[in-house]
């Protein structure tokens, strides 16, 4: 069974996250999301997959995301603690992290920061910043003005100028639907028109929170040749935010890894979600048992 656990951070926030207990098992997966997602992004994966008959699951709604809505600083040294926070309250010593797009990035950092807690990486569409491409590129180009406007923003937010509720997402709801729009019309449009809208993503987050995490998506990684983890990445063929030949040129400083190269624009849950679940399913199988 799945409990949905919140690790206090202080007297107001907390960090919520979802817990697959499989017991007398040691296997632990924790599933990250990206930007403006949350731990919903993995709910298609988690009902289908056998992994769930071995192994413990964590889905983590990331700090400024979902139900974890801590206002103030946001970044990736923050969510690494989280992670960590998490993996010690449940007694968990080390994990393999999975992580799609944003939360590719931070399993990277992690796995560079606590070596000794990391028994595999996952990495589903990560954002390399020396592969970045198009519009998320140019976006990333205006770190002064949105440096600028982050501290406008939390400013206001000091003063009492903030919205107290946000709109749930489920990105299980929502992807069933797009594939099915996708089939009638045989067109990409209704993908494009949610997945790559930021206009739609402020309206489910603190627009401080959108902006911090943002910026992260272009934070330097620690050199790849460093992470000692066993890596699986799994890569969109079709990606226009960023440049796939250089990714697989970047990732092959993993000492230890294997790529995968999908059929998808960038979101590979929702565009290939059978097809991502068992290659994680035999690559787990194949270093794990």
């Amino acid at each position: 069974m799945e409990s949905m656990c919140l690790l206090k951070l202080n007297v107001r926030d907390t960090i919520a996250y979802w817990h697959w207990a499989a017991p007398g098992s040691e296997h632990v997966l924790v599933l990250l999301h990206g930007l403006a997602s949350n731990h919903t992004r993995w709910s298609e994966f988690l009902a289908n997959t056998r992994l769930k008959e071995r192994w413990n699951i964590l889905r983590v709604d990331l700090r400024g995301h979902g139900a974890s809505q801590p206002r103030g600083r946001i970044d990736t040294d923050g969510w690494c603690d989280d992670l960590r926070a998490i993996l010690d309250r449940e007694g968990y010593r080390r994990a393999v992290v999975a992580g799609h797009c944003l939360g590719a990035n931070i399993a990277i950092h992690f796995a560079h920061r606590a070596p000794e807690r990391t028994a595999g990486l996952i990495l589903v569409e990560p954002m390399l910043p020396a592969a970045l491409a198009g519009t998320l590129r140019r976006a990333t180009r205006l770190e002064p003005l949105l440096r600028a406007l982050i501290l406008l923003i939390r400013a206001a937010n000091a003063l009492g100028l903030k919205r107290r509720r946000f709109p749930r997402l489920d990105l299980e709801q929502l992807d069933r639907e797009t594939r099915a729009k996708i089939a009638a019309s045989g067109s990409s449009e209704a993908l494009l028109k949610r997945y790559a809208a930021p206009l739609h993503d402020l309206q489910i987050m603190p627009s401080a929170s959108f902006f911090q995490a943002l910026l992260e998506v272009k934070r330097e990684l620690p050199p790849l040749e460093a992470i000692t983890a066993p890596t699986l990445a799994l890569l969109s063929a079709g990606t226009t935010f960023s440049d796939v030949p250089r990714t697989q040129e970047l990732l092959r400083a993993l000492p230890d890894h294997k790529t995968i190269i999908l059929d998808a624009h960038h979101w590979i849950p929702m565009e290939q979600p059978d097809r991502l679940r068992a290659a994680i399913e035999e690559w787990c199988a194949a270093r794990f048992g």
